[in-house]
């Protein structure tokens, strides 16, 4: 068994690639970044398939095991996979999956599966990295290598491959995927960066990328198999340039309609007159008319867009008109819809309590997710009828970037707590769903009263190269998108980007071009923030009639057994008698939350007393519950009284306690003494002349 490895050095860190070793039937290769070990398999059918796309599926998952620890639940086992696991499969499919050819048909399979995890180095970006330097090995077609990379800046500066505790630390956190020459995909989220930070650090991780790109190089030279030797498929470029020639003038008029539905069926039934034209030809070639048409669409919408004439009649810069209703519906806690030309969003914040969390067994334990933001694209939004079979990998990555958005300008919950939900329903699309996610979420969240740190945009822009000719296109369309040679998704305040999302599919794509597309898009986040905001200025000071009340207070942590009582009898009577879900944190805050906010300082009030200590050297308004010889005890709270000794009731002596009071009189007191046994000493003398504002009154 030869086993052959080659180390990439990036900065202080080692990232070693094996290969010969494990899962030898496959084009397999481990990488291993300090404990942190990821084996991925590549693997492909010896024939192609009859299909008319190309069938490559992306695989990742994070055992238990590989951090020690066995699954939550009854089965102790992995189910379906997590939305780390599905996102990091999208991480990895989407730089991977332009560099085969556009005919290549056969069935290829990338498995990333973590074998050792360290809780400090992430898997993600080694199963990036591991996807690509597999498929080098394989006898796929292949155009790669290209390289995962994690930048994230602390204090300040930027950092290679950081560990989870300088991530948990950072401002920055991006995932960028390089080839030798060009960036290839970017997912970023920060706290408020300017655009010319992001650039820094896009340059610094392409820089930094090299050293992977020659180890997966030199690994291929030594273990690689023979590639299959690729043909592209034969075109007929006479009978493609006869169809284009015929369909040119009617294609051009097709492409002046504004609506995506109207233009749609127009091309469509260019294509059916085309092949009617052609007689029996046209039907036996129908695929290669079909082929040839969508080659003129492109050339044509391409040409028009670099002459300035975009799809709808828009200019480069120009954002499709907006409308914006805040609070459309009642009964939602937070409530907007927002429509971008064609694409529209109805988004609803909901807010709940902490036990209303998201309670997720991670590979590092229990954690509890207290802000949702589901994305969701049903059929209807895009006039199409085909089956819902629960929430797909595109809805989780759209909703996982308009969280990213989101996320860092939320309130802490100490602040605000609240379990938050966001849901953003797409009920007609025609590009940049995900922003008016983002967008539709930050006015909802305002509607339900979050005091959000500032508002959210976000804009979807592209960019087209003809040549020397580059254009950048704001508030793109599903076409110009999937025409297009770049697409970007840039969410921020007017102060700077929380998230960034990049696909590029062209290279030499340089500094000045980034600076140019951020500045436009920066540009078109702001016009769209200045609509935002001249419907709803800023968050709701009340949250709904409709929401529980939430309110903290905090208790000592050796006081936490007298609120839940043996058993959880106590803190149940407490629920039974107001209504108010309690919930005590090991920390010694509690939580109350009802919709009726009597109920909560009830509640409060009982917990106040359960918890109560003296404090000495303060004032209480109390009352005489019990007069004895020596003294009289004066309860200062429900259930805890002290006693006031005779020698401090009054400034002179005093024969008779009866003398200076009787049961059900109220008395200002002092507290002067707690002994160890928890005995509290008072004294009325001592209160003689203090200021009411410092007495507290807790009865």
């Amino acid at each position: 068994m030869e086993v052959i490895r080659e180390v990439a050095k990036i900065g202080d860190r080692e990232i070693t690639l094996e290969t010969g070793k494990i899962a030898k039937q496959a084009n397999s290769v481990i990488l291993t970044l300090g404990d942190t070990a990821v084996l991925v398999a590549v693997t492909m059918s010896r024939e192609p398939k009859d299909l008319p796309f190309m069938p490559l599926t992306v695989e990742f998952r994070e055992a238990n095991a590989a951090a020690g620890k066995i699954p939550g639940g009854y089965f102790k086992r992995e189910g379906r996979p997590t939305e780390k696991e599905i996102l990091t499969c999208r991480l990895t499919d989407r730089p991977i999956r332009p560099l085969f050819p556009k005919g290549y048909r056969y069935d290829t399979q990338v498995i990333a599966h973590v074998l050792s995890h360290d809780l400090q180095n992430e898997p993600d970006v080694l199963a990036m990295t591991g996807a690509s330097a597999g498929l080098m090995l394989s006898p796929a077609p292949w155009a790669g290598p290209v390289a995962g990379i994690r930048v994230a800046r602390v204090d300040g500066e930027l950092i290679a491959f950081p560990t989870f505790d300088e991530i948990g630390r950072s401002d920055l956190n991006l995932i960028v995927s390089c080839s030798r020459d060009a960036i290839v995909m970017v997912e970023a989220g920060a706290e408020q960066v300017s655009e010319a930070e992001m650039i820094d650090a896009l340059m610094f991780a392409k820089e930094q990328s090299l050293p992977l790109i020659e180890a997966q190089e030199r690994l291929r030279e030594r273990a690689g198999k023979t590639k299959l030797e690729w043909v592209e498929p034969e075109v007929d470029t006479a009978f493609r340039d006869a169809v284009m020639g015929k369909a040119r003038e009617r294609m051009v008029a097709a492409l002046e309609i504004f609506g995506k539905h109207e233009r749609h069926e127009a091309i469509s039934a260019l294509k059916g007159t085309i092949i009617a034209e052609l007689g029996e030809d046209g039907i036996a070639r129908r695929d290669e008319v079909g082929a040839a048409l969508g080659k003129l669409e492109k050339q044509i919408v391409r040409k028009n867009i670099v002459a300035g004439k975009r799809l709808g009649g828009r200019g480069p810069a120009d954002i499709r008109d907006l409308f914006i209703e805040i609070h459309p519906f009642e009964r939602p806690h937070g409530s907007a819809l927002f429509q971008r030309g064609e694409t529209q969003a109805i988004v609803t914040t909901t807010l709940g309590t902490e036990r209303d969390a998201q309670r997720l067994d991670t590979i590092r334990g229990d954690i509890n997710n207290t802000f949702l933001l589901h994305y969701n694209f049903p059929p209807y939004s895009v006039g199409e009828a085909r089956p819902m079979r629960g929430t797909s990998r595109r809805e989780i990555g759209h909703g996982a970037l308009a969280h990213r958005a989101i996320e860092t300008l939320l309130p802490d919950s100490e602040a605000f707590p609240y379990t938050i939900r966001v849901v953003s329903d797409t009920t007609e699309s025609n590009g940049s769903s995900s922003m008016a996610a983002v967008c539709g979420g930050c006015l909802s969240l305002m509607d339900a009263g979050v005091p959000i740190e500032a508002p959210v945009a976000g804009i979807a822009m592209g960019l087209i190269q003809e040549g020397e000719d580059i254009v950048v296109l704001s508030d793109i369309l599903g076409d110009e998108d999937h025409l297009g040679d770049m697409d970007f998704k840039c969410c921020g305040t007017a102060k700077g980007i929380t998230a960034l999302q990049m696909d590029i599919k062209i290279h030499g794509l340089t500094r000045e071009i980034l600076e140019r597309a951020l500045e436009q898009a920066r540009l078109g986040r702001l016009h769209i923030l200045e609509a935002m905001l001249a419907k709803i200025e800023k968050p709701r000071e009340e949250i709904s009639r409709y929401a529980p009340r939430v309110e903290s207070m905090w208790v000592k942590i050796d006081k936490i057994r007298s609120i839940i009582g043996p058993g959880g009898k106590v803190i149940r009577g407490i629920t039974e008698q107001t209504g108010v879900v309690i919930n005590i944190n090991d920390d010694g805050r509690v939580t109350l939350a009802s919709a009726d906010i009597d109920a909560i300082e009830r509640a409060k009030a009982i917990i106040e007393g359960l918890t109560f200590e003296a404090e000495p050297g303060q004032f209480y308004n109390g009352v005489v519950k019990r007069i004895v010889d020596f003294g009289a005890f004066v309860e200062i709270m429900p259930g805890t009284d002290g006693l006031v000794h005779i020698s401090e009731l009054e400034n002179r002596r005093v024969d008779q306690v009866t003398d200076v009071l009787s049961e059900g009189d109220d008395v200002v007191v002092k507290v002067i003494n707690v002994d160890d046994t928890g005995r509290i000493r008072l004294s009325r003398k001592q209160a003689f002349g203090v200021d009411p504002d410092e007495v507290l009154n807790l009865r």
